[in-house]
């Protein structure tokens, strides 16, 4: 018997976890960039752009060896360990607004992590190729399973294990990410790259980031769960 049916519907009704995590994704997605532009009129009292905090924060840290770029895209900022860049979108590379330096200092968050090596970024960076192939293999082979085998069988089993690595990565990352965020906000304040009243606007700019990361790990979580219901339902058939 088809897993809704049992309930009387004709849509399996475990996508109502799928469509929460959609709702709650979207709504963080909304947030921050409505948060972004919003602290990216107000410029900061010492003129400096993303970029050039993003060099200040690194130095005080005694960081030299990492190559400052500018990249494409509307916050599209990252830092890459594998060569030591710090990537800046061009909403943030040359703005001097309170929201370009934060979150330019919060990549350079990473940047210091990654000198201290701090354990939840290591971590998270030998998940990486795990996460990837998890990423890559899982739906096909839950796919195949159902067709050949049912929602139960050992290849979908299979399959939701491999998912439940991506998942493991989207939480391993939430830490990464909130110490990313309080180095980036301390330093800015030390430093005097931002005033004491400026500071604000950047937490709500980096709260409003860290949003979109409990929301991802949120939206795998209940997906995950929806895979592990559907397949129990289907043993129990």
């Amino acid at each position: 018997m088809p897993f809704g049916y049992r309930y009387g519907y004709s849509i399996d009704p475990t996508y109502v976890l799928v469509l929460i995590g959609a709702l709650i994704s979207m709504f963080a997605s909304m947030r921050v960039k409505s948060t972004f532009h919003k602290y990216a009129k107000v410029r900061s009292s010492t003129n400096m752009t993303g970029a050039q905090a993003a060099q200040r924060v690194l130095n005080s840290a005694g960081i030299y060896d990492v190559r400052i770029q500018h990249v494409a895209g509307d916050l599209t900022d990252h830092y890459d360990p594998r060569n030591k860049t710090l990537n800046l979108s061009d909403s943030v590379y040359g703005s001097a607004s309170v929201a370009a330096v934060g979150v330019a200092a919060h990549e350079c968050g990473h940047a210091i992590q990654h000198q201290q090596g701090y354990a939840p970024l290591q971590m998270r960076s030998a998940l990486v190729p795990v996460a990837n192939f998890g990423s890559a293999a899982a739906w096909p082979l839950i796919l195949l399973g159902i067709v050949f085998g049912g929602a139960g069988s050992l290849i979908c089993k299979i399959g939701i294990i491999l998912f439940s690595a991506a998942v493991l990565f989207q939480i391993v990352t939430l830490p990464v990410e909130f110490n990313a965020s309080s180095r980036a906000v301390r330093i800015l304040g030390d430093t005097g790259i931002l005033s004491g009243q400026e500071l604000p606007y950047t937490k709500k700019v980096l709260k409003a980031a860290a949003l979109t990361y409990v929301a991802g790990a949120a939206a795998a979580i209940l997906q995950l769960l929806r895979l592990v219901l559907i397949a129990n339902g289907r043993n129990r058939d």
